[in-house]
């Protein structure tokens, strides 16, 4: 969408004076930041970069330098793109003594992006214009700029009068100044009010639990049997008449599992375990795992 009406025809005419040349280019050209293509007194900054850092979003367009009358956001073969041209930008600035103005402009096409406007295939109405002001009061604002500064290339380029594609000088100038207030609002009920608490959330590496063991008192009068266990015959593990199976650790009897049915006549019952896999007791008292593999026995 064009930046000032006078300036830009028909939008299919600049498409193809615009894009046409520069598309066969694209594979060959140099990715040179878009600073260097808007340079200002302050230096060659990437602008674009600076607007989009502002609102916190990401550049889903591209800034090209073209041969057009004055800058546009538009869409090309379903891609985004700010068009502007330097000599104007340049001589935008100069006429109003600050580089603010070429920003603004800046500023002024990618709210058009970012306000969904160039998804509709109506061109310029006030309405759409309006907010795209509105946006650029409130970046440059919060890039630093004055409201007079924020104001200036509007003030020297738009028409007095309200047309169907672009509303008067007076509403645009409000519009940017309401951009520009509420961004100074914000900046100064960020200051005045507490400052939040910077520090990070430091990942935490996690460690899975074990399940807590219960120790038991445990009389010779419970016991049932001694459970042997193959790979560890020396350690001393009894079911008691709870049919609780206990393991005798250096601090005291640990409950680590207890003898419950299966259902099945070959393998009548098993013990369930945090602690252990499944082991199945067969009705002699020999203990196998689940591949059928003999792993100890009750004595």
């Amino acid at each position: 969408m064009p930046y000032f009406k006078p300036y830009f025809k028909k939008l299919s005419i600049a498409l193809a004076l615009a894009l046409a040349p520069m598309l066969g280019q694209v594979a060959a050209a140099a990715s040179a930041p878009a600073a260097a293509e808007v340079r200002a007194s302050r230096g060659a900054r990437d602008i674009v970069q600076e607007i989009i850092n502002v609102v916190g979003l990401k550049p889903r367009f591209e800034l090209r330098a073209a041969d057009i009358d004055n800058a546009a956001a538009v869409v090309y073969n379903g891609k985004r793109y700010i068009l502007y041209n330097e000599r104007f930008l340049a001589a935008i600035n100069n006429a109003v003594h600050t580089d603010w103005a070429g920003v603004s402009i800046l500023a002024h096409e990618i709210g058009h992006h970012l306000n969904g406007h160039t998804l509709s295939r109506s061109g310029s109405n006030p309405a759409d214009e309006l907010e795209a002001d509105e946006f650029s009061g409130f970046v440059l604002r919060k890039m630093g700029a004055s409201m007079a500064e924020a104001q200036a290339a509007i003030n020297l380029l738009s028409e007095e009068e309200t047309s169907r594609s672009h509303p008067g000088r007076s509403y645009r100038l409000a519009a940017i100044s309401k951009g520009w207030r509420s961004a100074n609002d914000q900046l100064l009920a960020s200051a005045s009010g507490p400052q939040p608490d910077q520090r990070a959330i430091e990942p935490v590496r996690r460690v899975a639990q074990q399940p807590q063991q219960q120790q038991v008192a445990l009389d010779s009068r419970m016991v049932l049997s001694r459970v042997v266990f193959s790979n560890a015959p020396e350690e001393q593990f009894y079911l008691t008449s709870r049919l609780h199976l206990v393991h005798l650790t250096k601090d005291g009897p640990v409950i680590i599992g207890k003898l419950a049915k299966t259902g099945d006549p070959n393998f009548p019952y098993y013990f369930e375990s945090k602690y252990l896999k499944t082991v199945f007791v067969t009705g002699e008292g020999v203990l196998v795992n689940r591949e059928g593999q003999r792993v100890g026995r009750l004595t």
